[in-house]
This record gives C-alpha cells, sequence and structure tokens, in this order.
C-alpha cells in the first residue's frame, strides 16, 4: 500500500508539472515569470543579497518589458537547504507557472531542482553555482556563473610556475570543493608541486581555526582555499587570529574566498593574496566600471562576483526572449540560449552550445590596497576558458 501511495503520488506530481506547462503554453500568457529561488537567511545570505540585488538593477537599467511580455520575478528564499529548494522549484512551476527557474547558491540545490526542470520541460538558470556536472543533470539547465576547474586548474598550473613547492590545502566539504581540491591538486602536481596537508571542511557553519592551526604545523609555502562565497570574511578573521599572515604561509586559491563583497573587511592579512576568478570589481573595462558605480549607487556596496552572475543571468534570459519573439516555452528559449555571447563587466562570455555552460576568461589577481581600498588587481588574463571538468570527459 505504502509503494503504491508513493508511486500515486509521484504520478500527481508528474501530472500537474504537465498540466501546469500546458496551461502556460496555451494561455499564451502576456507575462514571463521567473522563480528566482536564492539563500536569503542562513550561512549563505550575502550571497542571496548580491543575487537578488543585480538582478533588480537590470531590470532598473533595461525595463520590465521584452518581445512584448512583461517581466515578473518571484523571489523565494532556499536558505541553501537542498529539500527547500526542490519544494520551492515545484510551487513555482506547479502553483506560480513559472517560464523560468533561476538562481540556485550552492551546488545541492541547483542539483535538487534539475529533474523538476526536466519533467516540465522549464530553463533552470543556475547563476552562482559551480560544480562541473550540474548541466549535465538535465537538458534544461544553463550556466551563467562559473564552474571550480576552470579557475582551480590554472591556480595549480601558475603556482608550480612560480616558485611554489608546497601547499596544504583546505577545501569546503560538498561538490565544488571537491572539484576545486582535485584540478588544483591534478595540474599542480603535474608540475612538480607537493601537496603536504589536506583538509576538508564542513560546508555549514564551519569553524576553521582548528583547521588553520593544522595548515601553519604543516609549514607549506602557500595555502591552497576554497570557500564558497560568503565565508571567505569569516575564514580571513580566523587566519589573522592564528597569525598565518605573519607566518611567511602565501595565500592561494579559487577567487570565491576573495568575494568583493566581504574583502574590505577582511584587513591587511589579506594583502599579497593571489587567486583566479572569472571577475574582479576592478576589472579595468568601461562597462564593468559603470557597473560597479551603478550597484553602489543602488546599494551603497561594492559588487562581487555573484552579483554579476545574476545580471549575466537576467540579460541572457532577455536575449533569448528577443531571439524567441516572446515565446517562452523552454525548448524555445534554451535553443536561444545556446551558443549566445556578449560583453559582461566580467569580460566576453559565451554559452557553449554543446554543454550549455559559460565560456570566459579568468584572471590572475593579487589583494592591492589603492586609496584606502584593498582590490583584487588582475594581472594576468586566460581567454575563453571551457569547463576542463568536461573537456576531461
Amino acid at each position: 500500500m505504502f509503494i503504491r501511495t508513493k508511486t500515486a503520488l509521484r504520478l500527481a506530481i508528474g501530472a500537474a508539472l504537465a498540466s501546469a506547462v500546458a496551461f502556460t503554453a496555451a494561455q499564451a500568457q502576456d507575462t514571463v515569470k521567473i522563480g528566482l529561488i536564492v539563500p536569503m537567511t542562513g550561512g549563505q545570505a550575502s550571497t542571496g543579497k548580491q543575487l537578488d540585488n543585480a538582478v533588480k538593477l537590470y531590470m532598473q537599467q533595461h525595463g520590465d518589458t521584452v518581445a512584448g511580455k512583461k517581466i515578473e520575478v518571484i523571489l523565494k528564499d532556499d536558505a541553501a537547504l537542498p529539500d527547500n529548494t526542490k519544494r520551492l522549484a515545484q510551487e513555482l512551476i506547479v502553483n506560480d507557472k513559472v517560464n523560468i527557474i533561476a538562481g540556485f547558491g550552492v551546488t545541492p540545490a541547483a542539483l535538487a531542482a534539475a529533474p523538476l526542470a526536466t519533467q516540465a520541460k522549464v530553463p533552470e538558470v543556475v547563476m552562482v553555482a559551480g560544480t562541473s556536472i550540474i548541466t549535465e543533470k538535465s537538458p534544461y539547465i544553463v550556466r551563467t556563473s562559473f564552474t571550480l576547474p576552470q579557475s582551480a586548474a590554472i591556480m595549480g598550473d601558475w603556482a608550480a610556475k612560480n616558485g611554489i613547492k608546497k601547499v596544504a590545502t583546505l577545501t569546503s566539504d560538498y561538490a565544488p570543493g571537491n572539484d576545486a581540491l582535485k584540478f588544483f591538486k591534478d595540474h599542480f602536481t603535474a608540475g612538480g608541486g607537493q601537496i603536504v596537508e589536506e583538509v576538508k571542511t564542513p560546508l555549514a557553519n564551519p569553524d576553521f581555526a582548528p583547521f588553520l592551526q593544522r595548515m601553519k604545523d604543516a609549514k607549506p609555502d602557500a595555502i591552497f582555499i576554497f570557500v564558497p562565497a560568503g565565508q571567505g570574511g569569516n575564514l580571513m578573521k580566523q587566519y589573522a587570529e592564528r597569525g598565518l599572515d605573519k607566518s611567511g604561509i602565501k595565500v592561494i586559491g579559487t577567487g570565491d574566498v576573495m568575494d568583493d563583497d566581504l574583502l574590505n573587511g577582511m584587513g591587511d592579512a589579506v594583502l599579497g593574496a593571489v587567486t583566479a576568478h572569472n571577475y574582479s570589481a576592478a576589472h579595468p573595462s568601461q562597462m564593468n566600471k559603470d557597473f560597479v558605480a551603478a550597484y553602489k549607487k543602488a546599494y551603497n556596496a561594492r559588487p562581487g562576483f555573484v552579483a554579476v552572475f545574476g545580471y549575466d543571468g537576467m540579460h541572457l534570459i532577455y536575449e533569448a526572449l528577443k531571439k524567441t519573439g516572446g515565446k517562452a516555452d523552454g525548448d524555445s528559449l534554451i535553443a536561444a540560449m545556446k551558443g549566445m555571447s556578449w560583453e559582461s563587466p566580467r569580460g566576453p562570455i559565451s554559452i557553449d552550445p554543446e554543454t550549455r555552460d559559460i565560456v570566459q576568461n579568468i584572471y590572475m589577481r593579487k589583494v592591492e590596497k589603492k586609496d584606502g581600498e584593498l582590490w583584487n588587481v588582475e594581472f594576468e588574463t586566460f581567454k575563453d576558458v571551457k569547463d576542463p571538468g568536461k573537456a576531461k570527459k
């Protein structure tokens, strides 16, 4: 009886999802609804806030009508908990009849929504989560953020070529952290480097102090760090409290740890830290200068990379609707998004037509102080980087 009940429930959910899509198509609505699922509370709240801010800024600048369709954004807070994400995605698709689901602050959230996107044929625009495999989990997923292998592989190569022989690694213990660790380690050791300590920290509410002590005791030339957006400030505070900034151990990593949104609060302990990433608020293009100025004016804060991801996500949706002439069914939108390219505040980007994943520049950056503020200053560019995680398959 229990098994039959579960099967019946699954069938009912499937039928509801299918009828929601049919209803949307049949009505040929004049409104395109976007369900924005982001963490507005909990440990990843700064991620959700940046994303929400960027979506609002894009709509302020470009209006709320595209190809004759009114754009409506429905914001939902999943607190970065995948069970919440799945429930909210289902409610948005079935009850709110959204045409697109978007956001997804962490990988487990993006993965939780993937089967629903497939079943309902609703595009899932991933604006943050960075694990390589995400776009493989549904033909309706498109990503405007990044993958960890894009930055970690380049960081590994750079470290090996720039006099760093021994590295201790500190990475968050979930899929993006595992991606970052694997690709950094593979590339660093291939270049002759040695990993002398390897530590994985819990994703939820981590206390970094004991892990940092292990890093210090290992006496490496550098610490390679990956933590998700929003946790870097706390980590670097504990890094300074443990005296690692005075130990001569360099800080290297993917750019998540040096998020522009939090950088000024980290203090001078982070001066000299080198990271590989896709965006810096100090990126010297005119488009970025205008973006940073507009974001600061609107929110009295510096945008971080998550804000750019959200801004670009909205650009992708708007331009896809223009290409389809306002058709908002999933197949039309996904087809329009494949291969799209444009100039972003982070530089030139495109959507790989084969993988539906982002192709972008990766920049080597060093934390420097200018006019009393801390900035990630770019000093080397790797152009048009695809996800190495997919290239190896």
